[in-house]
């Protein structure tokens, strides 16, 4: 996911964490890198898809390097409520004379 995550992306971004969250076990890490903005509407379409992957025996993880998000979910009485991880960069291209 890129950009903003808020009441304009919001229904779009739910229909189709909806679809991923359909089946039983559902195991989604969502990459939140590269969102800069998080609204009350975008923390909502988060929390759906949290409480759908419970109730599905399956696992959600919200890939974040942010400490700005990490202070929102705290804020917002979420704090602990998401598999918060990190993801080691990927190594550059090239370089390696191969």
């Amino acid at each position: 996911m890129h950009g903003e995550i808020d009441v304009l992306t919001a229904f779009a971004l739910s229909d189709r964490l909806d679809a991923l969250t359909a089946r039983p076990h559902p195991d989604l890490m969502l990459d939140l890198r590269a969102v800069g903005f998080i609204d009350c509407a975008g923390l909502g379409v988060l929390c759906r898809a949290r409480n759908r992957v419970l109730a599905r025996d399956g696992r959600l993880r919200l890939v974040t390097e942010s400490a700005s998000l990490r202070r929102l979910l705290r804020a917002a009485g979420l704090g602990g409520v998401f598999e918060l991880v990190t993801v080691p960069p990927r190594p550059a291209r090239g370089g390696s004379g191969r």
